[in-house]
């Protein structure tokens, strides 16, 4: 079976379209990383000169040990912030990746799958178990391509609830550590 020109200009079509739409994605990602940067380093800007400020302002060294002190809860929690944003942009960005690549994939094995059968329909007499290896080898691919689209999945879910516990518990650490100071 041969694929007409219509058939061949509707996948190329469908591919400029998904091509077009992850790279929108990415500049989308690309913003986000960039809005993060500016408004992390303008808060970093205003705060070090506020602190500058208090620093010029200190007294004596007890006054001056106070403030550095209170200064290391705050950086640590907004470290942890950024840090969170800078992955949930990376994540979602990811996510839609692969939602698109999941989407491309369904679509070509559904393909791939319509060409077997229809090549097996009008396979000479006597290839069948030719025909029936060849379903079998595609079957047990397909399957291990969902295996393994599932087993990535369970491994970023796992990734990103280490990452949560690890934010949370730096954080905690940070305030303990601060409270103990103090």
């Amino acid at each position: 079976m041969s694929l007409t020109p219509d058939q061949i200009l509707s996948a190329h079509k469908a591919n400029i379209e998904t091509l077009f739409g992850l790279t929108s994605k990415a500049f989308e990602g690309v913003e986000k990383l960039v809005e993060l940067n500016v408004t992390a380093s303008r808060a970093a800007l205003n705060e070090a000169a506020q602190h500058t400020q208090a620093v010029l302002s200190v007294k004596d060294a007890q006054e001056l040990l106070a403030l550095q002190a209170g200064l290391f809860q705050p950086l640590a929690e907004k470290t942890a912030s950024y840090s969170r944003h800078l992955y949930d942009i990376a994540s979602s960005t990811a996510a839609e990746f692969n939602k698109a690549l999941e989407t491309q994939s369904v679509e070509a094995r559904k393909n791939f799958n319509t060409l077997l059968e229809t090549t097996a329909k009008s396979a000479p007499a006597g290839s069948e178990s030719a025909v029936a290896m060849m379903k079998s080898a595609v079957s047990a691919a397909n399957n291990a391509f969902e295996s393994v689209q599932k087993a990535v999945k369970q491994a970023s879910d796992a990734a990103e609830a280490n990452f949560n516990a690890a934010t949370k518990t730096a954080a905690e650490a940070v305030k303990a550590g601060t409270a103990a100071k103090r």
